[in-house]
């Protein structure tokens, strides 16, 4: 995964689906281009009922300086050749860096969407990734945690994604990882407190090949500072080929289509 994603769903669309409250509503904002280093809403296993604003970049509370990981692999160093069907150690639940947090501070990230490219080109071939079954907004398991400058006392709380070999479209696309989607009946479980470990682990595994699909957009996406829903316009015809759909202007007004809780369905020009 490249770090980038998508949120364009109303934020009370974001409360409704997750059954949570902003407290500070005006912290959140549509935007076709979440990177590292942007406050972006999760909701944590400290606080489920509640949508908070942390910063998209992972840093441990033992860190000297900021890190902004965006990625937290399963398999950690292990399963090399990111085989999609790897069974082995879960190198996340004994990386110093990830452990604590695996364990104790994960987190959902709703999105709508994420931004892939292939391997060696990445963003200069970027693509939306979204759900066939038009799902969304849907929820990457992230981990989290709270560092403190030294220097100046400032508090930074910060999230990671957690990938997964890819799988499905990626291979079309010619990536290698894919973020982890959970399910959403698997949700709740991810921000128990009293789930064990080994329950946990079970859900770090690929998704179904069947579910994503991707479509190319302009490489203007690329650069950091670009906004705008126009970006996710589809440049070229999606990676697999869907005849179930109608045309809509709704790309031009909410970039991934308009839906209703739960029924997530996505619509395109």
């Amino acid at each position: 995964m490249c770090g980038r994603y998508v949120t364009v769903s109303k934020i009370t669309v974001i409360e409704k689906c997750f059954n949570v409250v902003a407290p500070q509503p005006t912290g959140y904002a549509v935007r076709a281009n979440i990177g590292p280093g942007s406050r972006a809403p999760v909701i944590t296993n400290e606080t489920p009922g509640e949508l908070q604003f942390l910063t998209f970049g992972f840093t441990p509370f033992r860190a000297k300086k900021p890190m902004y990981v965006f990625n937290a692999r399963v398999e950690d160093d292990h399963n090399k050749e990111d085989d999609p069907d790897f069974h082995g150690t879960k190198g996340i639940i004994s990386k110093p860096m990830f452990r604590q947090s695996i364990r104790s501070k994960r987190c959902l990230v709703p999105a709508d969407a994420y931004i892939e490219g292939p391997k060696k080109e990445r963003l200069s071939k970027p693509h939306v990734v979204y759900q066939k079954s038009g799902e969304r907004p849907f929820a990457f398991a992230g981990i989290r945690d709270q560092w403190v400058n030294q220097d100046t006392g400032e508090e930074v709380s910060s999230f990671a994604i957690i990938t997964t070999a890819a799988y499905g479209v990626l291979h079309k696309i010619g990536h290698h990882r894919a973020p982890l989607i959970l399910p959403p009946e698997a949700e709740e479980a991810w921000l128990s407190n009293d789930i064990p470990l080994g329950d946990i682990t079970s859900l770090l595994i690929p998704g179904d090949p069947k579910s994503l699909n991707a479509y190319p957009i302009d490489p203007a996406f690329k650069n950091p500072t670009a906004e705008g829903l126009d970006l996710l316009r589809p440049t070229c015809e999606r990676l697999i080929p869907e005849y179930d759909y109608r045309l809509s202007t709704d790309l031009k007004l909410e970039g991934m289509g308009s839906t209703t809780v739960r029924q997530r369905r996505l619509d395109f020009e």
